[in-house]
């Protein structure tokens, strides 16, 4: 097995797999599409892949076919230390790297592969036919796809696509989760760590984008708010304005920042946000289904209510951009970045802290050890209290692994919240939603009441060996999973 290299942070199922990948590639024709947004780190990963497997590396372009075929001939004819002269398609192309590369090398890595299909949309099927042949004449050449567009990248291997049923590998690069991305960044502090988070997400490339620039503990986060994500001179700045543009591809991005403008202000279903935007429902499907394609937007069930899906904004930056820069976005052009964020300072307590704490924690939930079962379905949902006529919100519900012929089973209800301490009013509210949800033929009999909390708990409820109590330090505390 190929040995990480120690530059490379984090990455170790994708490095697994990856490595995997390779090793098998002197034995045996393969294909695997690699994905995932932009900044992820992809191209450093599978450079860093092609480097120890001694491969071949072609990073494509945004340029015509006839371009693409002189850079890739170039690429290959450096490669192997000699002219390859000139391809004329696509089709010329990849018969000589079937032909040629075995003997040199058995791992081919083309990056922005998306790029190459603009401008040569038939580039699949003559793919499709190069494996189908490398297989049946044992023609020992592995070829890792990778892109960015994760709406084309995720049609590749999908429905009638020319190359399904081809692939060994399919692997989806994702933002490093808020544990990791706290390491990453160096950040120890738990509020300072989750603050960030709430802002920056996961992404690798935005430590370089603020050139290192992190709060010094909680008390400097709002003057780094100010002097990074709110500075237009910081690329930061503008960078969830190029984020829907780049991950959509779409040509009048207006609806789609609309959209996404609804959820971040709370507006959570189809209805709501066709509302928010000044259309029916029916006409958004198109768009909210290329923005979960593009994993910028969730679609989230209700765990309780079937039929009752809530959208989510899955990358931080676009929720803290809609919710704080959008509004205002004339004066954080202007350099008004104090001003900006003192008017959206309520905004982002309530919009961006709470629903990312509830996110962390089921996030958390998801990972944990309940009492020595795992966790199988992690969510959130409303359960209807009829005889008083109100809903409950459960922020993070926790069910066992289904078992067959039997009821679904409830670990754990609970509440998470920013700004408040928790107490018996919150305990009384998960008490009546738990009796509710047992009436509903749930099987509540192993469920605990738990309590989220970034400001604490009162004493009686941190004292009750019945309640689970998690802090933001037990989120970011390792062993409490």
């Amino acid at each position: 097995m190929l040995s990480k290299p120690s530059r490379l942070f984090g990455r170790e199922r994708e490095w697994h797999a990856l490595a995997r990948f390779a090793t098998r590639a002197s034995r045996q024709p393969q294909l695997g599409v690699v994905s995932g947004r932009r900044r992820q780190g992809k191209t450093f990963l599978l450079q860093s892949l092609t480097e120890a497997a001694g491969g071949f590396y072609f990073g494509a372009t945004q340029s015509t076919e006839t371009e693409s075929l002189r850079l890739f001939a170039t690429a290959l004819g450096d490669f192997l230390g000699e002219p390859v002269g000139r391809f004329t398609d696509w089709d010329t192309a990849v018969r000589f790297l079937y032909a040629r590369l075995p003997a040199r090398t058995h791992l081919v890595v083309i990056d922005e592969f998306s790029y190459l299909t603009d401008a040569s949309p038939q580039l699949p099927s003559i793919l499709q036919h190069a494996v189908d042949r490398a297989v049946f004449e044992e023609t020992p050449l592995s070829i890792l796809l990778c892109g960015s567009a994760m709406s084309v990248m995720g049609g590749i291997l999908s429905g009638n696509a020319p190359l399904r049923g081809r692939a060994n590998l399919e692997l989806v690069i994702r933002p490093f989760d808020y544990r990791e991305a706290a390491a990453f960044l160096g950040i120890t502090e738990p509020i300072t760590a989750l603050k960030t988070h709430s802002v920056l997400g996961g992404t690798p490339a935005y430590r370089g984008f603020i050139a290192g620039d992190l709060p010094d503990g909680p008390d400097d986060f709002s003057d780094w708010v100010c002097r990074t994500v709110l500075d237009p001179t910081i690329p930061l700045c503008r960078e969830a304005r190029y984020l829907l543009e780049e991950e959509t591809r779409v040509p009048d991005a207006a609806l789609y920042h609309s959209i996404l403008a609804a959820v971040a202000a709370g507006n959570h279903t189809a209805g709501g946000i066709a509302g928010y935007v000044g259309r029916r429902a029916h006409e958004l499907a198109r768009q909210l289904t290329v923005l979960e394609d593009c994993q910028l937007l969730s679609k989230e069930p209700d765990v309780f209510r079937r039929g009752r899906p809530r959208y989510r904004i899955v990358e931080p930056l676009m929720a803290f951009y809609n919710v704080v820069m959008r509004p205002q976005w004339a004066l954080v052009e202007s350099g008004r970045a104090e001003l900006v964020w003192g008017n959206a300072g309520s905004r982002f307590h309530s919009q961006i802290l709470g629903p990312h704490l509830e996110t962390l924690c089921r996030d958390f939930a998801l990972l944990r050890d309940h009492r020595g079962e795992p966790a199988g379905v992690v969510g959130s949902g409303v359960v209807a209290d009829h005889n008083r006529r109100r809903q409950i919100e459960i922020d993070v519900a926790v069910f066992a692994p289904e078992e067959p012929g039997r009821p679904r089973r409830l670990l754990s209800i609970g509440e998470a919240k920013w700004g408040e301490t928790m107490g018996g009013r919150q305990v009384a509210r998960l008490t009546r939603a738990r009796e509710l949800l047992g009436d509903m033929g749930i099987d509540v009999t192993d469920c605990r009441l738990a309590c989220y909390a970034a400001a604490g708990f009162e004493a009686a409820v941190e004292a009750d060996p019945e309640i689970d109590t998690v802090s933001v330090a037990d989120l970011y505390r390792a062993e409490t999973v």
